[in-house]
């Protein structure tokens, strides 16, 4: 599949970053959408990517990101949803604002932007729109119900726009990170190598799906490392 202008939501170091690096290696234009832009300033400058500032979770500020890649004849064709916000604590100790937060960045923003990608790639029946999900979206840990709320949401979402969209082009799919994956923050442990998720190899993996001939597309895909318990 050909594709060339890739838009990636709520970017920032790690996994979004390796993707504009390999979006942008495979000659890409790239669109990097967050909160905040500021800290994206390095990676600009590295990938050549633009950076507009968006919260995934207002309906204004997703159209408005779209109605300017549009302007700018940078209309995706490949959409990541890498968003998400995060609570824990106690279930009867949960602020139910933070739930709502959690739930309305980590799963109705993801509505928000896949349907805003949809509308423009349905005309043109190509496209793909790949959603970055977690242990968490199958099965739900303890001090942790907000997370597995809007991850198993994402999950479920991710089926239905498959199921819809696949058949009229779109490739919908959902990544399953089971594991924790390395940063400058996570560093690791020297006698246990390779037992965090190296981003680079996860965007490879997101890479090889979108080279995927439509005769076999894969709807979800499960990322660990080998030591991870299932």
């Amino acid at each position: 599949m050909n594709y060339t202008s890739a838009l990636i939501v709520g970017a920032g170091a790690g996994l979004s970053a390796s993707l504009a690096r390999l979006f942008a290696k495979q000659g890409m234009a790239v669109t990097l959408a967050a909160r905040s832009v500021a800290k994206l300033a390095g990676l600009v400058d590295e990938t050549g990517a633009e950076a507009h500032d968006c919260d995934a979770a207002k309906r204004e500020d997703v159209e408005q990101l779209f109605a300017d890649l549009d302007a700018a004849k940078r209309t995706p064709d490949v959409v990541v949803y890498n968003a998400s916000y995060r609570t824990r604590g106690p279930f009867i100790d949960l602020d139910p604002a933070e739930v709502a937060k959690s739930i309305s960045i980590t799963a109705y923003g993801a509505f928000l932007v896949g349907q805003a990608a949809a509308r423009r790639m349905l005309p043109k029946r190509h496209g793909a729109i790949l959603l970055t999900g977690a242990s968490a979206g199958v099965k739900g840990y303890p001090l942790s119900a907000p997370f597995a709320m809007g991850k198993f949401a994402l999950r479920g979402l991710s089926q239905s726009m498959a199921r819809e969209l696949q058949p009229q082009g779109i490739h919908v799919c959902h990544f399953v990170i089971d594991g924790g994956i390395k940063s400058a923050r996570r560093a690791e442990p020297a006698d246990n190598p390779d037992s965090l998720l190296d981003p680079d190899a996860i965007a490879a993996s997101y890479w090889h799906v979108l080279q995927q001939p439509r005769s076999a597309w894969s709807q979800e895909f499960e990322l660990r490392p080998f030591v991870e318990k299932f």
